[in-house]
């Protein structure tokens, strides 16, 4: 099936005491063509150079990844129909070499199904969660101290109704996992309900219960979804109609309701065309999107006051297909994964205008999907 956090210590811009000199830069793939698994960059953090360091561990379709709170600890999903006889992809643990950035394999888990495509872990580095795209479904997994993956605490299975494309929405597909800023709620986009599914949380044990849902516009394939910074706006991108949804969030209530929606794209959508992720800036002032086909990343500005967003633009990834990408935690940087052209594109963010601006050339990747950041000493 081809569907499809940051430091030696976690580091958010507005929190950024003092910046690294460089970043390691991890590379989820899929493993096709020239791709062995995942690789390892490292990024000039007053330049934007990225330089490639090579391959940091060999594994099948290690197309998510995330980064232990810790830096000790690197977590990828492996995007298989099967996995041990079974019918579900993987969850795979990895211990970081802190010198070469190599990764060392620890322990694998079933994911509890197919397709896994999105893994998260939670802020106090105790539990793994992941989505499964190919069954529909989530689980979450105990850590241990030594960042092997334990018992599976929590799994739920989507089941309708779905979206009115009988194509792409004849069943569940959860396509991204979140947590919220207090760890209190879990977060689930499922393309095949056209839901953005709410599960109570629990951060110590790894427990999770529904708890409500968010209904996008019907058809639309809510994919991707990231929190604002201030912890009371959220934001989905919808794959199939190319739009992103700005939602309010009520963190006591654990509840979404919308703000509006905007396309992703000065042209309509159509065949050929779909998004893939969304992150939000760490300023707060602008979210940004990715655009398959139109080859693009859309830049939203964020207001103030209300979370509204408002297109300002769009900026061509120098590449085919870019899937995930990636901000650093100083906020001056955008990497995006071209993963039809083998390349990541490194792009300067303008902090007052949001604006992107090219920085260099491509700079090869094979079949590179997703794309996190490690502080380096």
């Amino acid at each position: 099936m081809q569907r499809r956090d940051f430091g030696l210590m976690m580091l958010s811009a507005p929190l950024l005491a003092q910046t690294p000199a460089k970043f390691r830069v991890y590379v989820g793939t899929y493993t096709r063509g020239a791709s062995k698994g995942i690789y390892q960059y490292e990024m000039d953090a007053s330049s934007g150079t990225l330089t490639p360091l090579g391959v940091a561990a060999e594994t099948a379709n290690p197309s998510f990844l995330a980064v232990h709170p810790k830096g000790d600890f690197l977590y990828s999903v492996g995007e298989l129909d099967e996995f041990k006889g079974e019918k579900v992809g993987s969850v795979n643990a990895y211990a970081i070499e802190r010198a070469s950035g190599k990764l060392t394999m620890l322990n694998q888990a079933g994911s509890g199904g197919s397709g896994p495509c999105h893994v998260k872990v939670s802020d106090n580095g105790k539990v793994v969660l992941c989505a499964n795209y190919g069954s529909g479904s989530a689980s979450a997994f105990a850590l241990g101290a030594d960042g092997k993956i334990g018992k599976r605490t929590a799994f739920f299975q989507h089941a309708g109704p779905f979206g009115p494309n009988a194509a792409r929405q004849s069943g569940p597909h959860a396509h991204s996992i979140n947590l919220d800023n207090t760890n209190r709620f879990a977060v689930v986009a499922d393309l095949g309900k056209d839901r953005v599914m709410v599960y109570k949380f629990n951060a110590k044990n790894g427990a999770m219960a529904s708890h409500s849902e968010f209904a996008v516009a019907p058809g639309s394939g809510p994919r991707h979804f990231a929190f604002h910074p201030n912890g009371k706006w959220a934001y989905v991108i919808n794959e199939m109609l190319c739009t992103l949804t700005a939602m309010n969030w009520d963190g006591k209530a654990g509840k979404l309701t919308e703000i509006n929606t905007e396309p992703t794209m000065p042209i309509p959508a159509g065949r050929g065309l779909s998004t893939a992720e969304t992150v939000v800036h760490p300023n707060g002032r602008f979210v940004y999107g990715s655009n398959r086909g139109h080859d693009s990343i859309a830049i939203f500005s964020i207001d103030a006051a209300s979370g509204r967003i408002r297109r300002i633009g769009n900026e061509p990834t120098q590449g085919k297909t870019p899937r995930n990408f990636n901000i650093d935690p100083t906020g001056r940087y955008l990497v995006a994964a071209n993963q039809d052209s083998d390349s990541l594109m490194v792009f300067r963010i303008e902090g007052a205008t949001g604006k992107l601006t090219p920085v260099g050339r491509p700079v090869p990747a094979p079949v590179p999907v997703c794309v996190k950041f490690l502080a380096m000493a």
